[in-house]
């Protein structure tokens, strides 16, 4: 049975950092691209970035770009989102997600697509006080 949860979410200030982590159980995401997406409040859920298999490339949104950071960890099964220099736009439900994509597909879903990610995980909640 498949099972994708999120956590590391919480309550920070203003250019504060969290590390949020996404443990998979019931499958092996070694051959599959990994997203994080956000969904704010009384907004539509958006892009934050993709871990490709392909290629290994990392795509940001631009909202995002040069705060932080995706990776993960293959043996242990788990997904990472660093963000750094938070925001209080930044306040969110973030979910991880997983697919078989092209390059191409992860580059986009990082700018608010949602191509073929088969896999969702349960949110967390990111709250950012200014």
């Amino acid at each position: 049975r498949f099972s994708w949860q999120a956590s590391g979410g919480g309550l920070v200030q203003t250019g504060g950092s969290l590390t949020l982590s996404c443990v998979v159980s019931g499958f092996s995401f070694d051959d599959y691209a990994i997203g994080w997406f956000r969904q704010a409040p009384g907004k539509e859920r958006e892009g934050v970035s993709c871990l490709s298999r392909r290629n290994g490339g990392r795509y940001y949104s631009d909202s995002v770009m040069g705060r932080f950071t995706i990776s993960s960890d293959i043996a242990k099964n788990t997904a990472y989102l660093r963000m750094s220099s938070l925001r209080p736009e930044d306040t969110a439900v973030y979910y991880c997600a997983a697919g078989r994509i092209s390059d191409y597909e992860c580059a986009q879903n990082a700018q608010g697509a949602n191509y073929g990610m088969a896999y969702w995980g349960k949110g967390t909640l990111v709250t950012v006080s200014s």
